[in-house]
């Protein structure tokens, strides 16, 4: 065999070998470049509130930080506090709409000023004890549910066993033991119909999506509008359809037969897929059918006929994070509901 096939001698190989990672810095290194204590790099970097520190000082600690690439361990900080800071927003498991990614976003912008870390969790495919159990494995200090999973009270005993100081509930009902933001999806439906009815409309179909989920949303709005009828003496059809062209178109081309004058289409986003499959279908807006949608999308008033809409007064980030805030610093077995949602119809050329 000749010298080159031959294996690489030790040393030659160990001289190929990687050099070890650089020393985490610790918030001693901090305090010496910073020339102040460590107690004092811990107030400047966890926003302690309660200790005056001048302002030159801050900035020194935080140069320090930065030059060296330190930042606080959570965990410790979590031991020290006998808490985490992580609130936990499971990811809705159902499509939402422009209204609602925006206050999700304000909400999380919101938690964040107030020193929170938001964790979203995907619990796409997991049962309710599974997603809770899943959930209280990181902690938190308080879980906002969308109504993504069906909370028990059972449920909502195990997050704070695990630590949880408030759970809080978004959704129509609220659950035993959590805090409950009610969000009454029944007004929207109701507000719809009572605008179509007071425009002479008698045979409202109302839009009930395909997709699977939006029920937490479309069937209290269903039974909102169903109830605005009846009190009136008109009917209400439910009438399905998936959010594609297709499903739209479809339901365009049956739509003269099953002798309705007015959609209430779920939302603005349904009642555009919608209106333009009735203009294919030559039905005229709104003199042959009137539509109106929901959330009071800007797109919504581009349109001709600009779209007719029930607008959906949500709560403002900052307000629903100061309500998880109080519930953070003040837990209480004592739970208190809060009405979020108020809603009105704006009238428009579809209508």
């Amino acid at each position: 065999m000749s010298q080159s096939s031959k294996s690489p001698k030790p040393e030659a190989a160990a001289s190929g070998s990687t050099t070890p990672p650089p020393a985490v810095p610790t918030s001693a290194d901090v305090a010496r470049l910073a020339g102040v204590s460590r107690a004092t790099v811990s107030y400047v970097l966890n926003n302690a509130e309660a200790v005056r520190i001048s302002e030159p000082t801050r900035r020194k600690v935080r140069e320090a930080a930065e030059e060296l690439g330190y930042v606080p361990h959570a965990a410790a900080r979590s031991l020290r506090a006998g808490h985490t800071r992580i609130v936990l927003l499971p990811t809705p498991n159902v499509p939402i709409g422009p209204l609602y990614s925006a206050f999700l976003n304000e909400l999380q912008w919101a938690l964040r000023r107030l020193d929170y870390t938001v964790v979203q969790y995907g619990s796409l495919g997991l049962s309710g004890d599974e997603a809770v159990r899943a959930w209280a494995e990181l902690r938190p200090v308080a879980v906002i549910s969308l109504g993504e999973i069906t909370l028990s009270a059972h449920n909502v005993a195990t997050l704070k066993r695990a630590g949880a100081r408030a759970v809080i509930t978004m959704g129509p009902v609220g659950v035993p033991g959590a805090h409950a933001l009610v969000m009454d999806q029944q007004e929207v439906g109701a507000r719809a119909a009572a605008h179509l009815l007071e425009r002479g409309r008698r045979r409202i179909g109302v839009v009930v999506p395909e997709e699977e989920g939006l029920e937490l949303f479309s069937a209290p709005r269903l039974a909102g509008a169903r109830s605005a009828a009846d009190a009136e003496g008109a009917h209400v059809e439910p009438v399905p359809m998936a959010y594609s062209e297709e499903s739209a178109a479809a339901l365009a081309a049956r739509w003269r037969a099953l002798g309705l004058d007015a959609a209430f289409a779920y939302n603005d986003e349904y009642a555009m897929l919608l209106m333009r499959a009735f203009q294919d279908e030559g039905l005229r807006i709104p003199e042959d059918v009137a539509v109106i949608g929901a959330d009071d999308l800007l797109i919504g008033r581009l349109l001709r006929p600009r779209l007719s809409t029930v607008r959906i007064e949500m709560p403002t980030g900052d307000h629903l994070a100061s309500l998880v805030d109080h519930a953070v610093r003040e837990p209480s077995e004592v739970t208190e509901r809060h009405d979020l949602m108020a809603a009105e119809a704006v009238h428009r050329e579809s209508t």
